[in-house]
This record gives structure tokens, C-alpha cells and sequence, in this order.
């Protein structure tokens, strides 16, 4: 018996990493698996293929479960529209979503062409809603679903040479808050996962030193995508029903719950404020409290120049 008995989940980016992992563990928990992956490179640059998503079903299969293939893009809201459609024709019920399907396109912010931010949002955040969007309606009819999303410490940390995953990322913390907030009437429920762990996306930093050789290694040793499936699996039980609306984070062995942003100072002028008072009292009074940038070094070592 396992936390996924009798239930449909449909895994996009299941071809590689997380997504990978997760739709062979969602199997073996026994989950019916619509095992979704465009097939196509880091960047999204080429057409893809229908090879790494049937490649994993065919996995499943052999190992005794039922899945089944597709490899459409989750930019594209009718592609996704009819991931739901196949799983509901195939397994006549779908019951999750998780949806770690990204690209990367990484580069500091001034020297960011329109194309490379349009593209990672467009994978990221419009893909997010529209496996949102897709579901959303069947979940609210049935009492019943779970989204499991990917975010990153990226945007809720900050990584230099980011700027347009960061911000999609963000961006999929909001959506996901706000679908559970008004699915918690009809039982639908939405999680964020930031996960550490060595895919391909990891293994495309550039490695420029020996430390940062040694960090990488010890990631890819200690921090692996099977041990975010666990978490996403979990997500998308009924045994997790009161999980909604949370962000999590999956380091190695370690389950990380993230805080979200709430009001940590305020400070009231009874004549009001104007420029030169908010320069001279506001923001001096409020600096101790101030979140800092951080460490200035990335493990994305671009040149900052």
C-alpha cells in the first residue's frame, strides 16, 4: 500500500531530475502517472522530444505500474488543457499536479536580451498558471486536487545572474498562496517547493575554482532529486490534507518550512511624512531592521563588470 493509491498525478518536466524522480516514486507509491516532458534543452531553445517523457513511462510500466506519456509544452494553455483531458480520458480522474518544468537562461540583469526574460517566464510563471488554470475548474467541481510548485531560493534568497527565474519564481510563491487561499473552500490545495538538489540545471554552473568545484561535488553527492520527490509525493496525499498554502524547501535530508512576507516595523507621523523627514527619521529609525543583500558572490560567478 502506498500514499498515492488510486490516484492520477500528472508530473511535468518528468523527464529529467525532480520531475523524473517524482514520477517514478508517485508509481511506486501507486499513483497512475501522466509523465509530461517537452524533451527539450536547458535553454528551451530547440523543438524537444517525445524520448526522455516516454522513456520514464516506459520505466514505470516495466516496473509493474500504469503511466503514460506526453510531451507538449506547458507554455502552451491548450497543450496543458489537454494533459488534464488525457489524464481524465486514460484514467477517467486526476488527482495532482506537480509541476517543476523550467528552463534556465542565466545572465546578469544589464546584459539580459527581452528574449532570455520572456522565455523563462513564459516556461515558469505562465506555465504555472496554466497547469494551474487547466486543473483548477475539474478540482473545485470534485472537492478535491493538489499543486505542488517550484520555487527557488533564488527569489526568495536572491542569486546574482538571476534575475528572470528569480522573478518567476517569486511570482509562482503568490500564485500558488492565492489558489489555496480560494481553494480552501473546495479542498484544493497548493504547496511551493525551493529545492537544493544536483539536475541538470545545477550542473549547467559554471565551475571557475577549486572551492567551487568541492561545493558542486558535495551537492551532487548530498543533495539529489530523489529526496525532493519525497516531498512532493507527500504533498499530493490525502494524508496532507491540512498542508495548504506553504513553502518548503528540501536540503539532502532536510525539510526546510519557509516564512512569508509580513510586516516587521512600522513607524506612524502624526503631521505626516514628507521626503526629508522620511530620509532623516524614517529609514534611519527602520535600518536595523532592514533585510541585506547578502553575500555578494554567487555560485553563478559571473563576471558582475
Amino acid at each position: 500500500m502506498g500514499v498515492l493509491d488510486g490516484k492520477v498525478i500528472l508530473v511535468t518536466g518528468g523527464g529529467n531530475g525532480i520531475g523524473k524522480e517524482t514520477a517514478l516514486l508517485a508509481a511506486r507509491e501507486g499513483a497512475k502517472v501522466i509523465v509530461n516532458d517537452l524533451g527539450g534543452g536547458l535553454k528551451g531553445e530547440d523543438e524537444g522530444s517525445s524520448g526522455p517523457a516516454e522513456t520514464v513511462a516506459a520505466e514505470i510500466r516495466a516496473a509493474g505500474g500504469e503511466a503514460i506519456s506526453n510531451s507538449e509544452s506547458v507554455t502552451d494553455y491548450a497543450a496543458v488543457a489537454g494533459m488534464v483531458t488525457q489524464a481524465l480520458d486514460t484514467y477517467g480522474r486526476l488527482d495532482g499536479i506537480v509541476n517543476p518544468a523550467g528552463i534556465l537562461r542565466d545572465g546578469m540583469f544589464h546584459k539580459m536580451p527581452e528574449s532570455d526574460w520572456k522565455a523563462v517566464i513564459d516556461v515558469h510563471l505562465h506555465g504555472s498558471y496554466n497547469v494551474a488554470r487547466a486543473a483548477i475548474e475539474y478540482f473545485r467541481e470534485k472537492e478535491h486536487g493538489a499543486y505542488v510548485f517550484f520555487t527557488s531560493t533564488s527569489g526568495l534568497i536572491g542569486n546574482i545572474g538571476q534575475a528572470n527565474y528569480a522573478a518567476a519564481k517569486m511570482g509562482i510563491v503568490g500564485l500558488s498562496r492565492i489558489v489555496a487561499m480560494e481553494g480552501a473552500a473546495k479542498k484544493v490545495r497548493s504547496n511551493v517547493i525551493a529545492p537544493f538538489a544536483w539536475t541538470r540545471m545545477i550542473a549547467s554552473i559554471p565551475v571557475k575554482d577549486e572551492a567551487s568545484a568541492q561545493r558542486v561535488e558535495r551537492m551532487k553527492q548530498g543533495m539529489r532529486a530523489d529526496q525532493v520527490a519525497q516531498l512532493a509525493v507527500a504533498l499530493c496525499s490525502d494524508q496532507s490534507a491540512n498542508v495548504s498554502g506553504q513553502i518548503f524547501g528540501v536540503r539532502g535530508n532536510e525539510v526546510i518550512l519557509f516564512d512569508q512576507p509580513r510586516p516587521v516595523k512600522s513607524l506612524a507621523r502624526l503631521e505626516g511624512w514628507n521626503p526629508e523627514s522620511l530620509i532623516s527619521h524614517c529609514f534611519p529609525a527602520m535600518s536595523p531592521d532592514f533585510t541585506d543583500l547578502g553575500a555578494t558572490a554567487s555560485v553563478f560567478p559571473y563576471d558582475p563588470i
